[in-house]
């Protein structure tokens, strides 16, 4: 299931962004890049505060620290559905993913932001991360 999931979100990140700039053809960084793809699941019926809090702040809060938000995915269907949340980041390297979470984690903005939203509970249940490095064909870099 997770195969197939992380399969169609990386066709649909293809595909969504040849819909974007007019073309599917393919989008290339100058470098390639190092992705996460990340999975969060959360509490129950705490989806939509996950939600809101990257819709208001956590993804600008990211770009302030150098990650660069490529897609985000709500589950169509299925157990997980209202319940997790996938998401893909890019960075130049593992080196500057690491030193972006680690400047961004001690950001006192974030904190602020992440205590305010789980002022009514934990949101976040578990954490999984995929590091990808992209093929040398791979139509995104």
């Amino acid at each position: 299931m997770r195969k197939l999931l992380f399969t169609t979100a990386l066709a649909a990140t293809v595909f969504g962004a040849g819909y974007w700039f007019g073309t599917a053809r393919p989008v290339h960084a100058a470098t390639p890049r190092y992705f996460e793809l990340r999975e969060y699941t959360t509490y129950d019926g705490k989806y939509p505060d996950i939600l809101k809090r990257f819709r208001e702040h956590t993804m600008a809060l990211f770009e302030k620290h150098g990650m660069t938000n490529i897609a985000y995915w709500n589950v169509a269907e299925g157990p997980e559905k209202d319940k997790v949340l996938y998401y893909l980041m890019a960075y130049p390297s593992r080196e500057a993913r690491d030193k972006s979470w680690k400047e961004f984690s001690n950001d006192p903005e974030w904190k602020a932001v992440a205590a305010k939203s789980e002022e009514g509970g934990k949101i976040v249940q578990k954490v999984v991360s995929v590091y990808l490095e992209p093929t040398d064909f791979s139509p995104l870099q």
